[in-house]
């Protein structure tokens, strides 16, 4: 209890900040269907989101290093409020598409901070509980913002108010602790060539994993729409992918310890494309089904990334794990930032089965990709440990290394 009291201004922070970011994604694409923007421009919505994310984890290190830990979290925290007010002043889509850069810089600024703030207070005693329950209230939070769909009224000046506040309020716990800043750590490089030396595997492995997630939080909105779910329906739909992933995190991490990590990240490619078919051929016709389903795909697709983190790791040496974090995380944010814009083309191409479609074709060429560098090398004989590696910044990479080495 003293442990999470200690961090207790952090881990208010990440939900305020995943409670405000988490939600915007979804609104912005019902709101868009709403207004009558066309599906490419709310894909290019999602995309615009993970480009600020993007340049967010590259500049944020630098930023803090020159202001410091909490001016550098008011400055973004600042610039995610205004890219959300700023929704409410137009209805352009490109205009939403500049304030979706706002955002996702804001999502990578804030959690930087917060993982170097908790980088540098947490102890080899208390790391792994301290992990526990930061990705605990991320995961609760992100799963909250995906239900706050379903009472946030699209397009709508509240809606957009009250996710402003969320962020502004995220800004308190931070700022009025009487916690001492830390020493500013050095910006890891970013060094894209030591992933794939590392393990060509596992860069493709979070291309993939960029595809799913990106795709279907940012666009699987339209889907719920085309295949006639209702807001409140939608919005579980999207919760049961999280909540879905949250689940997988302990028994994918046990098979991915156990076993070959190139046939755990096969076999869950195998059930991910599984789940999508079933998604597409019982649209319509079940709405319980299509939230199993959604649960089953978040089941499977979530944790593609934390065993492809893991399998790089155990090419990496101890040095080389805070920049193949960065590295790995640089390939995501590329996925990431063409998904939601390619699979919202081929919606408006091809109808609501193209998404699932694409996620598919995604998971199947790793399972393709894998099976022939099984024939390259050897499994190592040490591995390291599996380690549930958030999505939020480059500088993760430092709060799991310590976890990965503990064998």
């Amino acid at each position: 209890m003293r442990l999470i009291l200690s961090f207790a201004a952090l881990f208010l922070s990440v939900i305020l900040l995943q409670l405000s970011a988490g939600g915007v994604g979804p609104l912005d694409a019902i709101s868009g269907l709403t207004l009558g923007f066309s599906k490419e421009e709310i894909g290019l919505l999602g995309s615009a989101h993970f480009l600020g994310f993007f340049v967010g984890c590259w500049w944020a290190p630098r930023l803090m290093g020159t202001v410091g830990h909490s001016r550098a979290f008011a400055v973004c925290t600042a610039l995610g409020a205004m890219g959300l007010i700023g929704h409410t002043l137009t209805e352009a889509p490109l205009a939403w598409a500049a304030m979706r850069i706002a955002s996702g810089l804001s999502v990578a600024g804030c959690y930087t901070v917060i993982e170097a703030w908790m980088n540098a207070k947490v102890t080899n005693g208390n790391r792994g509980r301290t992990m526990g329950t930061y990705r605990l209230a991320d995961l609760i939070a992100s799963l909250a913002a995906q239900l706050m769909i379903a009472v946030l009224p699209p397009a709508s000046y509240v809606s957009y108010n009250l996710l402003a506040l969320l962020c502004c309020a995220a800004l308190l716990p931070l700022t009025l602790t009487r916690a001492s800043q830390p020493a500013t750590p050095a910006a890891p490089r970013l060094r894209p060539g030591l992933a794939w030396r590392c393990s060509p595997l596992a860069v493709v492995g979070v291309i993939v994993a960029a595809i799913g997630a990106a795709s279907f939080r940012m666009v699987g909105p339209i889907y719920g729409t085309e295949v006639g779910l209702e807001l409140n329906q939608i919005a579980f739909f999207l919760a049961a992918f999280v909540l879905g992933g949250a689940l997988a995190q302990y028994p994918v991490g046990w098979l991915a310890d156990k076993f070959d990590r190139r046939w755990v990240l096969i076999w869950l490619s195998g059930a991910a494309i599984l789940a999508c078919g079933l998604t597409v051929m019982i649209s319509g016709y079940s709405t319980e089904a299509t939230m199993l389903m959604a649960g089953l795909f978040g089941l499977s697709a979530f944790p593609v990334f934390s065993v492809s983190s893991a399998h790089a790791n155990d090419f990496a040496t101890s040095e080389e794990r805070v920049e193949l974090a960065a590295a790995l995380m640089f390939f995501y944010a590329l996925g990431a930032i063409a998904a939601p814009y390619v699979s919202s083309v081929l919606i408006g191409s091809f109808g609501p089965k193209a998404l699932f479609a694409f996620i598919a074709l995604g998971h199947l060429a790793l399972i393709v990709f894998g099976l022939s560098r099984m024939r390259s090398r050897p499994t190592p004989e040490e591995r390291t440990n599996y380690v549930y590696a958030p999505r939020t910044s480059f500088t993760i990479g430092r709060l799991t290394k310590g976890e990965r080495e503990n064998r």
